[in-house]
């Protein structure tokens, strides 16, 4: 028996966002989930190969697989943004490379990225003297410097966990991230922190290192969703934690 049925705008009715996912994080989806769970909203995900070890190289081979990583996230309706979750990457590959990668899969979408995120975050937050929490080789902490150096902002304060390994980033604990934050801002010439890998946990200390430092704590996950949502023009004040989705 053919049975009948009806159709409807399907969902993402609001917004439909996609998200590139490196193979070996372990992090960002969860962090994501708590603040994407929006009515007629919808976030699809892809996965792009990525070596274990982070260094400038195997971040650099990324970049010939955004396109086809891309490929793979659902285009039978344009989608409003697509999100690359990768702060280093970003910052090695260049925002432009990336939208450039993305937009090939899925022409004429929003592009953004953890690197451009951060930025137009702090921007957004009228600050430019930045305390970095890294977990970073010295390498790839010196790059993201760099991108703020660039974009006048000063790195005042530069603290790392001097990690190569992904898997290892991934099991550093809340309590060693919200200590490393509170460290980093305590200095008094800094305006905000700015805790950058996305397979870092940092949403559920967001608000603590807040109260304790009285002032502004983003992370690149934070500052991603933030970013993507905003770019997909919806509202983000209470949605996440923090002055970055309050202000």
């Amino acid at each position: 028996m053919k049975l009948d049925f009806e159709c409807d705008e399907g969902l993402g009715e609001r917004a439909a966002l996609g998200l590139i996912v490196l193979q070996a994080d372990e992090t960002i989806e969860t962090e994501f989930r708590r603040l994407f769970d929006l009515e007629n909203t919808v976030l699809y995900h892809t996965r792009i190969e990525s070596a274990p070890e982070v260094t400038p190289e195997t971040l650099m081979q990324m970049k010939a697989q955004l396109s086809s990583s891309a490929a793979l996230l659902p285009g039978n309706r344009p989608l409003d943004v697509v999100g690359y979750a990768c702060t280093s990457g970003a910052t090695v590959i260049g925002s432009d490379a990336v939208a450039t990668a993305v937009q090939k899969a899925h022409p004429g979408v929003e592009v953004t990225n953890p690197a451009r995120a951060v930025l137009e975050a702090l921007r957004h937050l009228n600050v430019s003297r930045i305390g970095v929490v890294s977990p970073y080789v010295a390498e790839v902490s010196e790059a993201v410097c760099t991108l703020l150096r660039e974009n006048d902002m000063t790195p005042v304060t530069v603290g790392s966990f001097g990690q190569a390994e992904e898997a290892v980033v991934a099991r550093i604990t809340n309590d060693s991230v919200e200590k490393a934050i509170c460290a980093i801002g305590a200095d008094p010439e800094v305006d905000a922190v700015f805790a950058s890998c996305t397979n870092l946990r940092t949403l559920p200390v967001i608000e603590a290192c807040e109260r304790k430092l009285g002032k502004p704590v983003i992370s690149s996950n934070l500052a991603l969703a933030w970013h993507m949502l905003t770019l997909a023009g919806i509202s983000t004040r209470d949605i996440g934690p923090g002055k970055l989705f309050n202000s």
